[in-house]
């Protein structure tokens, strides 16, 4: 395990790391999970959902076909069990890391009322608890909601409410344990990260440009990391605006950056970042919804990179 980074850090960006198999394709990648043996868990909106590398980007294997309706979030715990995120099917799945049914929060397809404050309405991403095993999930497209259950899946709390005050959120897109005491949520559109205990009462909110992922780092890592979506069409070609990753402490200072200032399909480039992993190396994996912001909108239609590895190489 490697320590947290510092200033000095420096990151590398792996070219052509994924060794996706023919004909298999990720559409694009919406989320990733690293395990405890470094293996690298993609979930993805193509015809393979969940798809398994090893650390050097060697297909292990994939599972999953038929059984989603729009993937977004995956989160793996201490054993190496997965909680799976899907937006449009209202619900959070958790599954053996080889695909296992283990219990589903939410009714597969049926919406909680649009943002009034029930689970689910089209939700988002999982934290988990080191200690307790206790889930915290976003939610998200269509609710201003944080919600806890037990490690059994049992609801404890929820909060929030839309809004730009204090404890409301404006599409909470990405959540992640900030210690064993608190928690951060990537509140996207009100381009902020807000901070509560893990009882839900405000701590502290700093400004993000559209934090739209936040996860840890492993063992003695305590840093977040946290990727900021581009910019409006309106801003479009503007340097510095989103499309990179900002390493933080736990109280939201930065400790350094890496990403293109601009973004792009090159392999120091983002297109539209939406979910990030860290290894126990201290390496980033980088999930984008680029088919989404960027592929659909080409002249043929095209898959665009979707999954980057950035490897720490010193500090």
């Amino acid at each position: 395990m490697v320590n947290a980074a510092t200033s000095a850090t420096v990151y590398e960006p792996v070219p052509y790391w994924a060794k996706l198999p023919h004909p298999m394709f990720f559409k694009e990648a919406t989320s990733v999970a690293v395990d405890s043996n470094d293996n690298v868990y993609v979930f993805n909106r193509g015809d393979h959902p969940v798809i398994v590398f090893d650390k050097n980007g060697n297909f292990i294997e994939t599972w999953g076909a038929g059984e989603f309706v729009r993937p977004h979030g995956i989160t793996i715990d201490a054993d190496d069990n997965l909680y799976l995120a899907d937006d449009d099917a209202h619900m959070v799945e958790k599954r053996t890391k080889e695909g296992k049914l283990i219990y589903r929060l939410g009714e597969k397809g049926k919406a909680a009322a649009w943002q009034e404050g029930d689970p689910f309405n089209r939700p988002t991403h999982v934290a988990i608890h080191p200690e307790s095993g206790d889930l915290f999930i976003s939610d998200g497209y269509g609710n201003s909601r944080v919600h806890k259950f037990d490690s059994d899946g049992k609801h404890i709390t929820s909060w929030g409410s839309p809004g730009s005050l204090q404890g409301q959120f404006s599409l909470p897109h990405n959540i992640a344990m900030n210690g064993t005491d608190k928690i951060t949520v990537a509140d996207r559109e009100n381009f902020r990260l807000q901070t509560f205990t893990t009882d839900g009462e405000f701590v502290k909110q700093i400004h993000s440009h559209r934090p739209i992922a936040i996860t840890n780092g492993k063992g003695a890592d305590t840093n977040l990391y946290v990727a900021e979506a581009g910019p409006p069409p309106v801003q479009e070609g503007v340097r510095r605006l989103g499309r990179r990753v900002v390493v933080m402490d736990r109280e939201g200072n930065e400790v350094t950056r890496f990403g293109n200032e601009l973004g792009g399909e090159g392999h120091d480039q983002f297109i539209a970042p939406h979910a990030m992993a860290v290894d126990s190396e201290g390496s980033i994996y980088v999930a984008e919804v680029s088919y989404t912001a960027f592929g659909s909108q080409q002249d043929p239609v095209r898959e665009v990179t979707s999954l980057r590895k950035w490897a720490r190489v010193s500090g």
